[in-house]
């Protein structure tokens, strides 16, 4: 869409424009709730301004809300509201059916947790470039323009972001793939078999855990084995779920409420990294699945 918008038609041009708006306040930010917040600014600002002015209307809606997010990235790096490696991404959770993650809106805007964790090491000018050029194919020109540096620089910054984000993220495999060794793991656990826990399990993987008393890390096999196996013993019903699609897991307590929820990294056929959340403020305020009977 290029050329001033007709000030009647303001709002179904922002309608229109809103799901992309939050696809990159999402990536850039990981927090769905921000991502509508950045949105939202975005309508607000552009409520106050003179739409006659308003060349390309999805050109400066993207500077604005690419702006709003680097000034919301900036501002938690100077004033955290938790340290850093107690942010979590948004954990989007749902049922692992025959379906096409695309055949689910929510599930199809959501971003590997994996990925999310590295983008949140970048840098917010890095981070932009990157999400707005490798993502959604905004020129440099345009994204120099948000961050007020030269093209060539901001292709820096994207190049510098990529090679952060591709020394660090590792290719998984295929979906089919990833279920079968989320469900040998959770075979493996159930039965307390640790040498099978071994089989699915890389040497160096790693698990992050969110607590209620706050993040706990285990590396390596041996340990992550060790707990996974202690963790079945105490009566939980383990059941594989999609979580910002991709293999999972969900488990569930005697009495049928929520014990954790796990999001799990699957490279050449085993688990490299596990990342979950037991903490129940925050299973609250996820959308789970309900408990199969």
């Amino acid at each position: 869409m290029t050329g001033p918008v007709p000030a009647d038609d303001v709002a179904d041009a922002f309608v229109a424009q809103r799901g992309r708006l939050v696809a990159v306040a999402y990536r850039m930010l990981g927090s769905r709730a921000d991502a509508e917040d950045a949105v939202q600014e975005a309508w607000l600002r552009l409520s106050r301004q003179d739409v006659a002015s308003i060349d390309n209307l999805p050109g400066w809606l993207t500077t604005v809300v690419g702006r709003v997010c680097i000034d919301m990235l900036r501002s938690r790096r100077t004033r955290p509201e938790a340290p850093y490696d107690d942010r979590l991404p948004d954990m989007v959770v749902t049922e692992d059916t025959d379906a096409a993650p695309e055949d689910d809106a929510l599930l199809a805007d959501s971003v590997g947790l994996a990925l999310l964790v590295v983008l949140d090491t970048l840098k917010p000018a890095e981070r932009l470039a990157f999400v707005l050029h490798d993502t959604f194919g905004v020129p440099f020109e345009e994204i120099g323009q948000i961050l007020g540096r030269s093209a060539d620089a901001t292709k820096m910054l994207a190049s510098r972001a990529r090679q952060k984000v591709r020394g660090t993220h590792r290719t998984t495999d295929d979906r089919q793939q990833q279920r079968a060794v989320v469900d040998a793991f959770i075979a493996a656990a159930r039965s307390g078999d640790f040498e099978a826990l071994l089989r699915v399990l890389d040497p160096d993987v790693t698990w992050r855990a969110h607590t209620a008393r706050g993040v706990v890390v285990r590396l390596g096999a041996t340990e992550v084995a060790a707990k996974a196996r202690h963790g079945m013993r105490a009566k939980v019903t383990g059941h594989r779920v999609l979580v910002n699609g991709e293999p999972g897991i969900i488990a569930w307590g005697p009495t049928g409420r929520p014990y954790s929820v796990m999001a799990c990294t699957v490279v050449g056929g085993r688990i490299v990294e596990m990342l979950s959340v037991s903490d129940p403020d925050r299973l609250a305020a996820l959308d789970l699945p309900p408990c199969p009977e």
